[in-house]
């Protein structure tokens, strides 16, 4: 009787204990982006001497207002969310035929195959050859640049989508569906996809991510403004420190006007670059649980 009772309040002990781990870690990651939010709306001065910490001191929505005044946001705005839809569409359209093409053990070539998508984990042509190859096929400055590169497969995502099709999907299935005169095709379409929504959303999210971050592409293959997207028009911002068109520090009191909002701006890009992401993501949770959890051990 005593053990049990010592059995039930060590479970306690370590209930608790794992809640105020969960509580601490939760808090490590919930502030910083709290402190970024109290931040944005509140005066500079205070955020850089620390007087803002938990609480918004100088409420002020300068910052906001300014940011969205400038077309240039809008235009961002308008070619990321273009970028970013299109190209994980893409993307999934050429990951997910690729795996379940490579988790066919009937496929005798698709170890060696394997071997050529892995390799470019390590050792890529590099910048330079890259950049030739995008401009020879008259792909810089244009939209499509975003869409059809050399990242638009993520081997890793190919990887883990491979793996989900060769766990979930028996191939019992497919050769009960062939004597009824199933195709790769048709099973694939019909069978693999309707059964594979947990990995398909998981892995849209995380092209859709990579791609609403992308900067680099922009920097590196547009000069076009009004093809960059929403990330270079951020850091442009930020690096020229204004947020009008025809330029914030022009004059003397303007340059000292966008200098005494710094912060406000500097923290409101933030907040306008990461929520949309943040509001997507409750709408897929469900089905990112379930991805996540391909390869864990199964009881």
């Amino acid at each position: 009787m005593g053990i049990v009772k010592d059995r039930k309040v060590m479970d306690v002990i370590f209930d608790i204990a794992v809640y105020v781990i969960c509580f601490v870690v939760f808090l490590l990651i919930a502030y910083p982006l709290y402190f970024v939010v109290i931040a944005s709306v509140s005066d500079s001065t205070r955020v850089a001497t620390g007087e803002v910490l938990l609480f918004p001191k100088g409420f002020s929505l300068f910052g906001y207002k300014e940011i969205f005044q400038d077309p240039r946001i809008w235009t961002g705005y308008k070619n990321t969310i273009i970028y970013s839809v299109g190209g994980t569409l893409i993307s999934l359209l050429f990951t997910l035929p690729a795996a379940y093409v490579l988790s066919r053990p009937e496929f005798r070539a698709r170890r060696f195959l394997m071997f050529f998508f892995v390799f470019t984990m390590f050792f890529s042509g590099g910048l330079i050859p890259t950049y030739l190859l995008m401009k020879n096929l008259n792909l810089t400055d244009t939209m499509w640049v975003f869409i059809f590169n050399p990242a638009t497969i993520n081997v890793f995502n190919l990887i883990i989508t491979r793996t989900f099709f060769e766990s979930n999907i028996p191939k019992e299935m497919f050769e009960a569906a062939s004597i009824d005169g199933c195709t790769h095709f048709q099973f694939f379409m019909k069978v693999v996809m309707p059964l594979s929504k947990a990995i398909i959303s998981v892995i849209a999210l995380y092209y859709f991510v990579w791609h609403w971050n992308d900067f680099f592409t922009g920097l590196i293959y547009v000069r076009d403004n009004s093809l960059q997207p929403l990330q270079i028009v951020l850091r442009d911002i930020l690096l020229s420190n204004q947020v009008f068109v025809e330029g914030a520090g022009t004059g003397g009191n303007a340059g000292g006007y966008a200098q005494r909002y710094a912060d406000q701006i500097k923290y409101g890009v933030i907040i306008v670059s990461s929520l949309p992401v943040l509001v997507i993501y409750p709408f897929v949770q469900k089905y990112f649980e379930k991805g996540v959890m391909i390869g864990s051990i199964k009881g």
